[in-house]
């Protein structure tokens, strides 16, 4: 799937690879590849030392703590917004196979529990209509309806050392972890629905992590556990060699 960046919004003018690149201090932002690529491994070593370098400018330059708001005008991305996933096709959920889904919330919390998309749906819900933000520069808007992370953790009560969270998929196990200041932010949250209607495997169906504080590949789709911890532990592009943090 691929789509022309140039109908969408950049971020404030600028490609985010292009703001990168002329930042001084993010180290591996030369090495960033596509949404869809394999990421340079020749470039590791490179890449972690960088990693352990940028997480600190990157928590304090990027907007984990602001509001996104949609610029005057800009136009939903609707049907045109790209599906990714990295399983050979579309993942979907086959209930004579994997038995009802249910989202499994655990790790170090007082109250670990599986939610149906019956009982995600009971909780408070929000509809964000917000920017998704794309490593390779592009972004694209479109409304989200869920949970907000915060609410479900909640419900769940992290313990105080809980400072990372893992977003976990039947997407071929693809995982990303977060910070959990980026997880906690007011407009994350555990999406089950898109512009309007019921999310689409396409989309990551029946539920997936959103956040515009956050790039693509961050958000998890398909999702099956979050877990709480008390260290990150990378994800499926991150170990990969694109940035841990992931912040727009």
């Amino acid at each position: 799937m691929s789509i022309d960046p140039r109908k969408l919004v950049s971020i404030n003018g600028i490609a985010r690879r292009d703001f990168l690149l002329r930042g001084s201090g993010l180290v591996s932002a030369a090495f960033l590849a596509a949404c869809d690529s394999s990421g340079p491994k020749s470039a590791e070593k490179l890449l972690r030392y960088a990693e352990r370098k940028n997480l600190v400018i990157e928590r304090k330059l990027f907007r984990h703590t602001s509001m996104d708001v949609v610029q005057a005008g800009a136009h939903d991305a609707g049907n045109k917004l790209p599906s990714y996933f990295v399983s050979e096709t579309v993942p979907v959920w086959d209930e004579s196979v994997r038995g009802k889904w249910a989202l499994e919330v655990s790790g170090l919390v007082g109250n670990p529990m599986k939610l149906t998309l019956v009982d995600l749906q009971k909780l408070p819900r929000v509809s964000n209509r917000v920017n998704h933000y794309c490593v390779e520069g592009w972004n694209a808007i479109e409304t989200w309806t869920g949970v907000p992370f915060a609410e479900l953790a909640r419900v769940v009560r992290p313990a105080p050392e809980a400072q990372f969270v893992d977003f976990q998929s039947f997407d071929d196990d693809y995982h990303e972890s977060w910070d959990i200041e980026s997880a906690m932010h007011p407009q994350t949250v555990v999406a089950y629905g898109l512009d309007g209607k019921m999310l689409e495997p396409a989309h990551g169906a029946p539920a997936r992590v959103f956040s515009p504080v956050k790039l693509g590949y961050k958000n998890t789709k398909y999702l099956t556990k979050i877990v709480f911890m008390p260290r990150m532990n990378g994800g499926y592009w991150t170990d990969r060699g694109y940035e841990w943090y992931g912040g727009t």
